[in-house]
């Protein structure tokens, strides 16, 4: 009797812990991630971004639209943008493959707050994906 009550005790321990355990989560590995596209129509500028992770970053680390000004965020990419076509063009000492084009961002051009929310939170994305500093 002792040895049934030990098992069925088991038993429930296991059935709970089968329970309680969470589900397959989706692979997203294996699903396609569409590309950001930072536009704006009426300046007829756009960016294409297809490092993967970066849908997933915007929606979920990044700090959400209007969280930050476009004043900062303009600053912010006036301070990234040189640098990173610094190393765009320094193929040698910077991996091409992270720095593969120029950014061409004039800071006397208004792109709203979209194009700069989007390119500000890649940079903070690079940064962190690939562990490097744009300062």
């Amino acid at each position: 009797m002792k040895t049934l009550k030990y098992f069925s005790i088991f038993s429930i321990l296991i059935i709970i812990f089968y329970a309680c355990s969470s589900s397959p989560i989706k692979n997203n590995a294996t699903s396609k991630e569409e590309p950001v596209v930072i536009k704006n129509d009426s300046l007829e500028y756009e960016i294409t971004i297809i490092d993967p992770g970066f849908n997933h970053y915007l929606n979920t680390i990044a700090k959400p639209v209007g969280f930050h000004s476009q004043f900062y965020l303009e600053n912010k990419n006036r301070l990234y943008v040189p640098i990173w076509n610094s190393r765009a063009n320094n193929s040698f000492n910077f991996n091409p493959n992270i720095y593969e084009n120029q950014i061409n961002y004039n800071p006397n051009i208004n792109y709203g707050y979209d194009v700069n929310y989007k390119l500000f939170n890649y940079f903070e994305f690079a940064q962190r994906k690939y562990r490097m500093r744009l300062r």
